[in-house]
């Protein structure tokens, strides 16, 4: 395990580049940053609240989940998120001009209603993108989450699926038929088939997709990312580390040395370049993982 960067104010988010660089968000420090191996490091934009998912999209630009922020504290070494900010006032999609810095807001709602916390995203190869909301908590209650589709241009928003519990993660299947969502509390994995933009399949009732898998005793899943045989690979909490599900539901787990274990890109020549983010101790690490990531669209790497 190579550490690329430390010190780091809860890293997510990592977007692997072709000079070896990688863009990253720290949540606590609400800045989408850019860090070298050797130490290297420079802030691509300060963009506020709690940039959360990020991911490149047909424009060459960055757009950026912003959850608004939340409440921090120390315990036993590591950096936890809480609920909503003291300042907190919405959940956003925001659009980074990589090489200015300069951001705009592209959705802060939908049907009139705020997005509360959006956490992850990923680009299909149309040039729309999924993203989840993992909702916001506080002293007394939480909200509900959903999983939505957009277009990066502010044309449109659609609610493919609400009332869900912690929707974070998010990815789609090589094929593009399946969009995977992690939910956090749940500790399990959703499918939802593809049926068009933003539209997904019936399911059962009281089932929002199809239930890929649940990890046993007490596991928190964070974001993933999708590997070229179709396994999803989830960053789990509490047993830190990533969990990489098969379709079929079967799984195998890597730990990793930090509880907050959030998120797992990939790159290389090989596409077999690991980059996880060890966001309790504020760490991105690299590790050569057995078998190569899928690679992601409009992402210039490899």
């Amino acid at each position: 395990m190579e550490v690329i960067a430390e010190g780091l104010a809860f890293p997510e988010g990592p977007i692997v580049l072709p000079d070896g660089s990688v863009i990253l968000v720290e949540i606590k420090a609400g800045a989408l940053t850019r860090v070298w191996g050797d130490g290297k490091r420079e802030v691509v934009a300060q963009l506020g609240g709690g940039p959360n998912g990020a991911a490149i999209g047909p424009d060459g630009a960055i757009y950026v989940c912003n959850n608004g922020g939340f409440t921090w504290h120390e315990q036993q070494g590591l950096t936890i998120p809480g609920g909503a900010a003291a300042d907190y006032t919405t959940g956003r999609i925001e659009r980074v001009d990589v090489a200015t810095g300069k951001f705009e807001r592209v959705y802060d709602k939908i049907d009139g209603n705020r997005l509360s916390g959006p956490n992850d995203i990923v680009f299909d190869k149309s040039g729309g993108f999924w993203f989840t909301d993992h909702a916001k908590s506080y002293s007394r209650h939480r909200d509900y989450g959903g999983l939505y589709y957009a277009k990066p241009d502010g044309s449109k928003i659609v609610e493919a699926a609400y009332h869900l519990i912690s929707p974070n993660g998010v990815g789609l299947s090589p094929d593009e038929k399946t969009v995977y969502m992690a939910d956090t509390y749940m500790g399990r994995l959703w499918a939802f088939d593809i049926e068009g933009e933003g539209v997904v399949g019936p399911n059962g009732p009281g089932q929002p997709g199809r239930c890929v898998a649940t990890m046993p005793g007490y596991q928190l899943f964070d974001s993933l990312a999708v590997e070229a045989d179709g396994r999803v690979c989830v960053a789990t909490i509490i047993n830190g580390g990533i969990t990489a599900i098969q379709p079929n539901g079967a799984f195998e787990h890597t730990p990793y040395p930090d509880l907050l274990v959030t998120n797992i890109a990939f790159g290389g020549p090989d596409m077999r370049d690991a980059y996880i983010t060890l966001s309790g101790t504020g760490k991105l690490v690299k590790v050569r993982w057995p078998r190569p990531g899928h690679k992601l669209n409009f992402n210039p790497y490899p």
